[in-house]
């Protein structure tokens, strides 16, 4: 299969753009959030951002995978639509989280995320198995959110 660069790179851009507009809208609110009460293991602030952004570039590489793939289109079709609304809701669990400071809210919402995500990968998966292991890291990711989400739920 050729690289189609274009469409690589507007692959990568969506998830990238993504996850800046809700930095952008949540950008404000980093004061308070560390000034809440953590859990154990809670890494450090700047680690969120890396992690983030390797996370949103291997999505875009996923569904890029998956877009090109010459498997039947319907499957194509429902995979990259699930895949666009697991990015409409992880778009949202920051703004739930930070701006709304509804934290048992968000965690739910980090559930619905999580389930979005492993349904995304077995959909992929039977696209394009490739495509499904670099949405792993992204899943345990949010396993990760989960606890500290419900960890400062708890906590506060």
């Amino acid at each position: 299969m050729r690289t189609k660069w274009k469409s690589l790179l507007l692959a990568l851009a969506v998830p990238l753009v993504v996850g800046g507009l809700s930095t952008l809208v949540t950008r404000n609110q980093m004061t308070a959030f560390s000034q809440l009460n953590q859990p154990p293991f809670s890494p450090p602030a700047w680690l969120f951002p890396v992690v983030w952004t390797v996370l949103f570039l291997f999505m875009g590489l996923a569904s890029y995978l998956v877009g090109r793939s010459d498997a039947d289109s319907l499957l194509i079709r429902r995979a990259l639509t699930l895949y666009g609304l697991q990015l409409v809701v992880n778009f949202f669990w920051p703004i739930l989280f930070f701006n709304g400071k509804v934290y048992f809210v968000a965690f739910l919402w980090l559930l619905l995320l999580w389930g979005l995500i492993l349904v995304t990968m077995v959909q992929f998966y039977r696209v394009r198995k490739s495509a499904a292991w670099l949405l792993l890291p992204y899943l345990l990711w949010v396993t990760f959110a989960g606890y500290l989400n419900l960890g400062i739920f708890l906590l506060n």
